[in-house]
């Protein structure tokens, strides 16, 4: 739950905080006192869009600091624990959102900078804000099914869940056999040239890194003559003459006389160096050894090098075409054989992804008729549950259809799946549309919502929606933006009753302007406006009984200083607290 906020610089909102507790909490104040900067502050903890102009004027930046009470181990704790925030000496998670003058918004998480998204994944586990847009938004077809899946849950969820594996691939195996179909004259070429890459070369067998191996052979064989002389000018330089002529001695001949006339030198210094000839002489006698083998094994083969030449002819007319050197014309071929096998375009392999196709289409219309029927079971629950809501909010006549029905599909339509004998179209959430409908009392027409339902009712209908989705979703707050326009009177004080009930199993915050709802509450916040001609300023503060008394006069037609307009506040009071307890919430039985 939310155990407290702090607005700083947010619309006429100077500095407020708000103390809030479990059950019903209610926010009034005069028009223009501030009251949606509240619900604006909470949209902002929730991950919403941050608004320059939402900034109060001279403010540098505007700040929303909400603490969260998040027991450990619970999924919000553990969006937390994954950025690594830190919960705070109590055990509750502290969010902040700062939006500047210049619209950049930043936000943090226990102690820790975190991207704004982090807040809303918080907010998905914590708190669920209903305000007028969210009422306008459940007119569209598609929120008004997704209402029915919310309220279903599982039931539907599940079956649902294997019908959008299946429809996707579904989807891919058609979308193949389609490209597949359409492309099988360009296909066919890409799948020729292919082949005929790969027989060119597999023909030629390339090894990998034999380009490499090769031009380093053909080298040696085109420049034996060259290297023959230099190894013999090498070898001579260190044996020395071959016919042993004592004027040519090479170096090996040298290091031998420099270690006698060292061997024999009387001076202990110069003995000591004759060790290190020695050494010389030894690296002098392997380098000549592998001389001699070099000269050995030289040959100027003209056969081989003409051999050598050729193949390398065979791999230049590879690396001509298919890449740069033989490994890249190895890799090459890898990727050709890969591709080249999912390009059959051959009878028999159209055959087996359209046969593909078809199981899955069979496969998916199953499932699809489960989602139906889950719905459809739920779409009864739910207008029923809807329609008793109605009628405690003084719309006793009135009842509400939840309407499943199959979406054809047109001519042509390449997401058609066939259910129950017809061609319906199989979107992302099904093959059904979902209309709430209102009847408004017995022998009207049921028609869309949109359409039966004046703002009043739309309000209620709304409102008695919202209450029985509720008990089907998890997160433990619930704010009410003034859900309750255009309602008054007698459908006022049901509103009210219905809230404090809600509060039961929830946090419910409300932002009203009727006295009826405001005097269920269990906790009543006023935001007051102060102007000394120049600024505008706005704080929140909680009141007590007598305070309320005095509120709830104003909210009666400004009735705060009259006797009469007190004691109507007192009477409304204590009629709320004597009624808050009496009916049940609804709850949506769940299957075995």
């Amino acid at each position: 739950m939310l155990a407290e906020m702090r607005i700083q610089g947010l619309g006429v909102i100077d500095e407020a905080t708000l103390e809030l507790a479990e059950g019903f909490t209610v926010v009034t104040g005069e028009t223009g006192a501030g009251k949606t900067m509240v619900v604006t502050g909470l949209h902002l903890l929730g991950g919403g869009r941050a608004e320059a102009s939402r900034v109060r004027n001279g403010a540098d930046k505007a700040i929303v600091e909400g603490r969260f009470q998040a027991p450990a181990g619970s999924p919000a704790a553990k969006v937390a624990e994954e950025v690594g925030g830190e919960p705070d000496d109590d055990g509750s998670v502290i969010a902040v959102r700062t939006v500047g003058s210049d619209g950049r918004s930043r936000a943090h998480l226990g102690g820790r900078s975190v991207p704004v998204g982090v807040l809303a994944e918080l907010a998905e586990q914590l708190l669920a804000v209903h305000g007028q847009n969210d009422q306008l938004r459940l007119l569209r077809p598609t929120e008004q099914r997704a209402v029915l899946d919310r309220f279903a849950g599982d039931d539907v969820g599940a079956p649902l869940r294997k019908y959008q594996k299946i429809r996707d691939e579904w989807l891919k195996v058609a979308a193949e056999h389609t490209e597949r179909t359409e492309r099988a004259r360009e296909l066919a070429r890409e799948a020729e040239l292919l082949r005929h890459g790969l027989t060119e070369i597999t023909a030629v067998d390339p090894k990998s890194g034999e380009d490499v191996e090769l031009t380093d052979e053909a080298r040696r064989l085109a420049d034996a003559d060259q290297l023959r002389e230099a190894a013999s000018g090498a070898q001579y330089a260190v044996a020395g003459s071959p016919d042993g002529d004592p004027d040519t001695p090479g170096a090996l001949g040298l290091i031998g006389e420099a270690r006698r006339r060292l061997a024999s030198s009387e001076d202990p210094k110069l003995r000591d160096l004759e060790p290190r000839l020695v050494e010389a002489e030894t690296l002098l006698v392997d380098v000549g050894a592998e001389i001699a083998s070099y000269l050995e094994h030289l040959d100027a083969d003209p056969a081989r090098l003409e051999h050598v030449l050729a193949r390398q002819a065979e791999l230049k007319a590879l690396t001509r075409k298919y890449a740069a050197d033989v490994d890249g014309v190895i890799a090459w071929a890898a990727d050709a054989s890969s591709r080249l096998s999912g390009l059959d375009t051959s009878d028999e392999a159209l055959a087996a992804l359209a046969a593909r196709r078809d199981a899955l289409a069979v496969e998916l219309a199953g499932y699809a008729e489960q989602v139906t029927s889950e719905r459809t079971s739920a779409a009864e629950e739910l207008g029923k549950a809807v329609s008793e809501e109605l009628t405690g909010l003084a719309m006793p006549h009135a009842n509400v259809e939840v309407v499943v029905r199959p979406r054809v599909a047109e001519a042509g339509d390449p997401q058609a799946v066939t259910v129950g004998g017809r061609p319906l179209h199989a979107g992302a959430s099904g093959v059904d549309d979902v209309e709430l409908r209102l009847i408004a009392h017995p022998g009207a027409p049921a028609l869309p919502v949109h359409k039966g339902a004046s703002g009043g009712e739309l309000s209620r209908v709304m409102l008695a929606l919202e209450v029985v989705l509720s008990h089907s979703d998890p997160v433990p707050t619930l704010v009410f933006d003034e859900v309750d326009a255009g309602v008054g009177g007698r459908a006022a004080v049901e509103v009210g009753r219905r809230l404090a009930r809600l509060a039961r199993s929830h946090q419910v915050i409300v932002v009203t302007h009727l006295p009826q709802v405001a005097a269920f509450a269990d906790r009543h916040l006023v935001v007051d406006k102060t102007a000394d001609g120049v600024l505008t300023r706005s704080g929140v503060r909680v009141l007590d009984e007598s305070q309320r008394v005095v509120e709830l006069a104003r909210m009666l037609a400004g009735m705060d200083s009259t006797d009469t307009g007190r004691a109507h506040a007192e009477e409304l009071l204590a009629a709320a607290k004597a009624d808050k307890d009496s009916v049940p919430v609804v709850r949506r039985k769940k299957k075995k």
